[in-house]
Parts: structure tokens; C-alpha cells; sequence
């Protein structure tokens, strides 16, 4: 069958921009390669290449390229398919005591197996397979993560294999020429091999042309110009102040020193810095110009290539806040930006913006964001270690960017505080006066009425509750993800459709954030539309009893179902684009927006309404099974980002984007029921930061709620975060919706509650998803004793009409 134009186009899209995404953590001169030739390809990712990850980051297309694939359609000839016809054999050993194993430990836990399995990694098996000598090789080293579980510190996860070292330090001494390639989501500890490795290629999971631009940067058709979007450091040297994993309660202890502002603060030495990134060629940044209006700092650089390939670079500015009132970073990212392409030997001038307001200190004594009175360095360069100073910014008295309220009460211990060492910089540096006058100043109001639309005044209480939950069918049993869609099989879920006969139409969500997730094959007839089965499915399948695996049509890959009689047989092929952290490596706003003008297209021509997405939850520690999803450990990085992704989108008219989650969401571990307990400092300077700049710079449709507690409270219950926070501090004006709250996800004796629909609905949500008669009738229920007024109700339902328009309108 035949690729459908738009599929020609976004792939043609992804596949000239993707490389933007890659890096070289380290290179020599021997790749570029000048022509396709014989070429030796080892590791677990050369036949199993991934994509992206697993659970709502998993997009169903039509194909992806793998690593051998890329390499065989681009001309090369693979000298040792045996090596990988042996691996796939040891894989299927180890895959068969993997499925036994979490079968048991599921029953041991007393959870469900399809809830259990979910996004738990099968660590990579160790195997005796020789490797052979020659001209060129290539190591494909992958690791898969996913929704539901966390990554973990042992061989074949986070560390290395003792057979992954072994073969990769052989392969580099046998071989003439040798790229270490890392189809990886997250970072892993490549001490071991770091050193000796020449070249360390960062491809990371670019969706479905991962393995043609894998080709491309072999053979130089691609410019690997991206930048590390977090810190990659060995596991000893990780940072372990607060912990992770708890089933109740994860203390973030660590306070605002996450990622690269703890490594830099405390002096620990990463194996590759925040920022860093090497491509074919070299260049020079210098940054000698500044100036400040209007709350905005601008630093002007002239960017130089210096090395033998065209190439682009990317241009980072950061600022060191003075630590003489509040303890503070070294450094934190302000701004940054990327060149066009440079030919070799010319030059560029650019300018990165930094919003003084992103860099504001939050002050929890006077509940205020400040710019504390002193010096602030500011620097610029090419990663958070290769900067130079530029200039000073000099406030005399502290300046305030935003006057609040402490919203999220308080943790039962203090931040963590770094030795406050002496900051020495060049005091000749030009200085440039910084004054109340140049930084605006907000006050955030509380007191603000919401808007009721006149519609909502007419519908009684049971209407109210019913729109208050997303659509349900109690001739459904049970919850099967991606299964809750009506419209669009395969769809996440939809809102109430009973009123479309009164001009409030139903909006189909979507997952994502790597693509729109919807059922491949479906059908149409005179009775509407239907699925050919749920490729989620198949995630699962494997550890699901036989007798479960032979139900019809539920496992896709042993049998599909007939066609209706009548029905027409048709396709939602959508286009896999670069996982989150990839499209944040490629620090280009533009090509963010290129991704998620994508997925609004496609959403147009599949009639999905909202995309579950992007995902910009901070990459808080590198066990988090989610950090694929997400962009960085930074939340400069995040913010600019999600905003990016939802701008393209959203200049489709009617489709809108759905950021989360929404927050503190910074591990899978009991998700549902763990209590982030964390400081309001940290939360507003960290955690929430990314989600003010992304409402602040594209103004999202939807946001989603997360599952977690924030000390002692889930986060979707809580009227400060959803209303306060989120509305009368950031501006928000669309509807808010919870993530999926579905039965079976905490742990056995966890100490929290599952949240309730009524308190939920009373803090501000405007849908409990995905939708059951058992939520319908706690609302309704709350409403009746008082724990939610019909007021809240309205103004629910009434963000949601805004967002859902006239069924003329669509």
C-alpha cells in the first residue's frame, strides 16, 4: 500500500531535520564516511532500533527504519548478520525467564499483570558471540523505557552489561574505524568505555526515521548539531541528596539544585556537561555585547566556523545570581539559541534573549519572585562549562518580578544548602544598571470573576456532573487503555457527547507526546466506526495468560477481525516524530514548532480535537521511566519547548494541545498514590517554572492534572495549584483535566487515597478522565454535601464550552 501524500511530506520533514537532534559526545576525523561500503553492525539496538519509548509515548505508524534497515537501504553492506541472528536468539532466552519472572512478582504484589508489566524493562542479557575485525563497525547500544515503571541502577538498565563492555572495547581495537551509537531515551553510565571510545554518536529515538538519519550522519548528509538537554554522569557520582522510588513518600530534598546546577555548585565532574555537543565541525563564540529592556536581557554573539564542515550551532546564555541573600546555583540557564547553517570559515551574529522573570528567585518569607540586589554574571557559550563572561548586571536594591501567594504549604525538613564558596569574576567586566523600572512587575489577583457562559445557567445538576467526566459507555467492561475512544478508535478518551444535539459538540483526546497514538487499521460502516484491535495490546499480551492471548481480535499480530458487512476498510497512519528529550537536544525552537505542526495536521485529518501533550515534566533524576517523555532537567529548556510544540499545533484552528503533567510528576513508581514532598521554592523555581513559560508563550487549550501528591494532597485536588496558580499567577484560561485515573494502579497498602472526583472537580478541573458512571455519581454526590459547589461546577463547564465551541463552529 501506498504512503498517503501527508505521510511523504511529514516523513520528507523529519527526516531532512531529525539529525538537528543528534550529537557527538565524542568524534575524531575518521566519520564522516565518504561513501556507502562493507560495514560490520553489533549491539542490541542494530536490528531492534527503537523508536521512542513505551506506554503514551508510543505511536502507532505505519513502519519505523531500524538501525539495519537505514544502513542497508543507504548502500552499505552489512558483513555479519550472524552476529545479530545469535543475539536475537540469546534475546528470546532471556525475554521468556523476563515474562515468567514479572508474572510472579506480579502475583506477589497482588496487582494486576497488564498494570504491573507496564513500561518494566527487560535489562539486556549477558552472551558469549564473538566479534570479528576489519575496515568500519558500528555499535548500536538501545535502552527502552516507558510509562508505569523506572529505570534502575544495574547492568543492562542504567549500567552497562559486562558483555556491552567487553565487545565495545574489542570492537574499537579490532576495527580501523568505530562509532559507538546511542539509540538510547535517557542517559546511561558510559564510564566504562568513555575513554577508549573515539567516537560516541547521541542519536538518541527520532520515531520513524531513526534509522535513515542514522545513514545520513555516517555518510555526512545530516549535521548531528544538537546539545545535551541533561547532565551524563556516572552512576557513583550521580546526585543522591533527596531520594526516589518510594512507594509513599519522595522527598525532594535537593530542593532548586537539580541537574546540572547541583554538578556545577558542588563541583562534580560529569562525564558530559549540560549544553554539550559536539557536530563535524568546530566553531567560536563570542560574546562581548549586552543589553536590557523592558525585563529582557539580550546578548549578542558572533558565531565563527572554524572547522571543515558547514554546520550549525547553539548559542547558550547563562547568569549567576548573587548568593548573598538566598543560597543560589553557580549558573542557570537563561536563554539560548541556534544558528542557521554556517559554511565553514564564515561567520554569524545572533542574539539570545534571556525573560529576567525565567532566572527570579522565589522568596518564601515575602512570597514574592525577586532579582536579589547585587552582581549578576552573566556568560555565554557553548555548554554551562564552556562559557565566557560577558558582563555584569548590577541591581543595587532587589527588584520584584511577581508579588503571590505561598500556595503549597511546607515540607518537614529544610533544602539542601551547598557550601557557599567565594564567586570570583572579572570585576573590569562592562556593567549594565539594573533598576525596578526596567523589570516589570506583576500582582497576581485572586479576587478575578470567572466568566459563566449563559448556557451552563440552563443544564441541571446531573448535567453538570455528567460534563464534569469524560464520556463513558456502561456497556464497556473495564478499562482497556486506548480504548475509551468513541469517534476515533483508538483515542485516549472523549467528553460528554449527550449535548450535541444542543450545539456542544464532543472533543476526541489523543495521546502522545512522540505523535498522535491511535488504532492503524479500523473500519467504517452505516453504524460508524470501528477497530481492528488496539496495538497497545500487544505490549501486554506477552504476560498475560494463554488463555487470555487467544481472545479474538485482541491480539493483532495472530489474527485480525473481518470486516463488517458493509464496512469500508481504512487507516490512521501517523507520523512518529522524536521523542521529547530528542527534540529538546535539538535546542531549535523552529524545528519544535515544524514537530508539533505535524501532529496538528494530523489531527485535522483524523478528527482529534486535543493532544495529550507535550509532556515537560522536569528530568528530576535519570531513573525516572518518563524522562524520554520530557524535555530536561532544566526548565528554561522545558517551558520554551512545550510552548513551541503547542504553537505549531495550534495554528491549526480547533486543535489544541494538553501540557503535563501538571505537577511534580517526577517518577512512575505508585504514581497514582506518591507524595512529592517538596519546598514551595523549589516547586515555583523548578517544577512549575517550565508550565508559567509555556502558558506565558503559547497559551495551551488544556492542561493536565498529574496523579501524584504535592505534601499530603494530590495535585489535581488542590485549588491553589489548579485555580490559583495556574490561572491567577500564569494567565491560564483553558480547561483543565485530570490524567487517567483508572482502577488497579497503586500499590498494595499504599498510605494515600485515590483522588476524589468531588474534590477534584472543587479545586478546578474541568473533566475527571477517563470518565465512569462511579465518577459521575461522586460529583454529583459532592455537589449534594457540599464538597463542590454548583458554582465551581459552571465555571468547569464553562472553560470546557470555550474550548469546545459550537457544533456549527467545527
Amino acid at each position: 500500500m501506498k504512503l498517503y501524500d501527508y505521510e511523504k511530506k511529514h516523513l520528507r520533514l523529519m527526516r531532512r531535520d531529525a539529525g538537528g537532534c543528534t550529537l557527538f559526545l565524542k568524534r575524531n576525523k575518521d566519520f564522516p564516511l565518504e561513501a556507502p561500503c562493507e560495514i560490520a553492525l553489533y549491539g542490541n539496538g542494530a536490528r531492534h532500533t527503537l523508536k521512542g519509548g513505551t506506554g503514551s509515548g508510543e505511536v502507532n505508524s505505519r513502519f519505523y527504519v531500524t538501525a539495519e534497515k537505514g544502513l542497508a537501504r543507504a548502500g552499505f553492506t552489512i558483513t555479519n548478520p550472524e552476529w545479530m541472528d545469535a543475539y536475537d536468539k540469546a534475546r528470546a532466552i532471556e525475554r521468556e525467564a523476563f515474562i515468567k519472572r514479572i508474572r510472579q512478582e506480579a502475583v506477589k504484589a497482588g496487582m494486576n499483570v497488564a498494570t504491573y508489566s507496564m513500561g518494566k524493562v527487560d535489562p539486556e542479557p549477558e552472551y558469549d558471540i564473538s566479534v570479528g575485525s576489519g575496515d568500519v563497525a558500528i555499535y548500536v547500544l538501545s535502552r527502552v523505557c516507558g510509562e508505569g515503571n523506572d529505570r534502575q541502577p544495574v547492568r543492562g538498565d542504567i549500567l552497562l552489561t559486562k558483555t556491552e563492555i567487553s565487545d565495545i572495547l574489542q570492537i574499537q581495537a579490532n576495527y580501523k574505524k568505530f562509532m559507538l551509537v546511542l539509540n538510547v531515551g535517557a542517559p546511561v553510565d558510559l564510564s566504562p568505555v568513555a575513554d577508549a571510545v573515539d567516537n560516541i554518536l547521541l542519536l538518541s529515538q527520532l520515531g520513524a526515521v531513526t534509522g535513515v538519519v542514522l545513514a545520513d550522519i555516517i555518510l555526512g548528509k545530516a549535521d548531528p548539531s544538537g546539545k545535551l538537554a541533561a547532565t551524563w554522569i556516572s552512576w557513583k557520582d550521580h546526585e543522591q541528596i533527596g531520594d526516589f522510588g518510594n512507594q509513599d513518600d519522595t522527598h525532594y530534598e535537593e530542593g532548586a539544585y537539580v541537574g546540572y546546577r547541583y554538578y556545577e555548585t558542588a563541583g562534580v565532574k560529569p562525564l558530559f556537561p549540560f549544553g554539550y555537543g559536539k557536530s563535524y565541525t568546530d566553531f567560536s563564540v563570542d560574546a562581548s555585547d549586552a543589553s536590557v529592556a523592558n525585563g529582557i536581557l539580550t546578548v549578542d554573539a558572533k558565531v565563527k566556523n572554524i572547522g571543515d564542515y558547514d554546520g550549525r550551532e547553539v548559542v547558550q546564555a547563562y547568569v549567576s545570581v548573587p548568593d548573598n541573600k538566598f543560597d543560589e546555583p553557580v549558573k542557570v540557564l537563561g536563554g539560548f539559541t541556534k544558528t542557521e547553517t554556517i559554511a565553514a570559515g564564515e561567520e554569524d551574529t545572533v542574539s539570545v534573549k534571556i525573560n529576567l522573570s525565567d532566572i527570579a528567585t522565589y522568596d518564601t518569607q515575602n512570597a514574592r519572585y525577586i532579582l536579589p540586589a547585587g552582581d549578576y554574571i552573566v556568560s555565554a557559550g557553548d555548554s554551562v562549562e564552556g562559557t565566557t563572561e560577558v558582563c555584569i548586571l548590577h541591581a543595587a536594591e532587589e527588584i520584584v518580578t511577581k508579588d503571590v501567594k505561598n500556595l503549597l504549604d511546607f515540607p518537614d525538613f529544610q533544602d539542601y544548602r551547598p557550601e557557599i564558596k567565594d564567586r570570583k569574576y572579572d570585576t573590569s567586566l562592562p556593567v549594565i544598571e539594573l533598576t525596578q523600572e526596567m523589570v516589570p512587575c506583576i500582582k497576581a489577583d485572586y479576587d478575578k470573576e470567572e466568566e459563566i457562559d449563559p448556557r451552563v445557567k440552563d443544564l441541571s445538576d446531573e448535567d453538570l456532573a455528567l460534563l464534569s467526566v469524560g464520556y463513558f459507555d456502561d456497556s464497556k467492561k473495564g478499562f482497556v487503555i486506548g480504548d475509551q475512544g468513541f469517534k476515533v478508535p483508538g483515542s485516549a478518551g472523549e467528553t460528554c457527547a449527550k449535548f450535541e444535539d444542543k450545539g456542544i459538540r464532543a472533543l476526541v483526546l489523543a495521546d502522545g507526546p512522540a505523535g498522535l497514538r491511535l488504532d492503524r487499521k479500523i473500519g467504517e460502516d452505516s453504524k460508524g466506526v470501528y477497530s481492528y484491535g488496539n496495538p497497545m495490546l500487544n505490549d501486554f499480551m506477552d504476560f498475560l495468560p494463554k488463555a487470555a492471548q487467544m481472545i479474538p481480535g485482541i491480539r493483532l499480530r495472530d489474527a485480525e477481525k473481518r470486516t463488517r458487512e458493509g464496512g469500508q476498510i481504512k487507516y490512521q497512519f501517523a507520523t512518529a516524530i522524536p521523542i521529547g528529550t530528542a527534540i529538546a537536544q535539538s535546542f531549535d525552537i523552529p524545528f519544535a514548532e515544524e514537530c508539533g505542526d505535524i501532529v496538528g495536521s494530523e489531527m485535522e485529518i483524523f478528527g482529534v480535537d486535543v493532544w495529550l501533550a507535550p509532556a515537560l515534566n522536569i528530568q528530576r533524576d535519570i531513573r525516572c521511566g518518563r524522562n524520554f517523555e520530557y524535555y530536561s532537567e532544566d526548565p528554561v529548556v522545558a517551558g520554551y519547548f512545550a510552548a513551541a510544540i503547542t504553537n505549531g499545533v495550534q495554528k491549526h484552528p480547533g486543535r489544541y494541545t494538553c501540557i503535563k503533567h501538571y505537577a511534580a510528576n517526577n517518577q512512575e513508581t505508585n504514581r497514582i498514590a506518591n507524595n512529592s514532598v517538596v519546598s514551595e521554592r523549589a516547586m515555583r523555581e523548578i517544577y512549575l517554572r517550565g508550565f508559567e513559560i509555556a502558558v506565558r508563550e503559547s497559551h495551551p487549550g488544556t492542561v493536565m492534572s498529574s496523579y501524584n501528591l504535592i505534601n499530603g494532597v494530590h495535585s489535581m485536588e488542590r485549588y491553589g495549584l489548579i485555580t490559583d496558580i495556574l490561572r491567577s499567577e500564569f494567565g491560564f484560561n483553558g480547561a483543565v483535566m485530570t490524567d487517567w485515573v483508572v482502577p488497579d494502579m497503586a500499590a498494595k497498602n499504599s498510605a494515600y487515597h485515590y483522588p476524589d472526583p468531588a474534590k477534584v472537580a472543587a479545586a478546578g478541573n474541568s473533566l475527571f478522565m477517563p470518565g465512569s458512571r462511579h465518577d459521575y455519581e461522586d460529583i454529583l454526590s459532592g455537589l449534594k454535601i457540599g464538597t463542590v459547589s454548583r458554582e465551581q461546577l459552571e465555571i468547569n463547564v464553562s472553560h470546557l464550552f470555550a474550548l469546545a465551541g459550537n457544533e456549527e463552529d467545527k
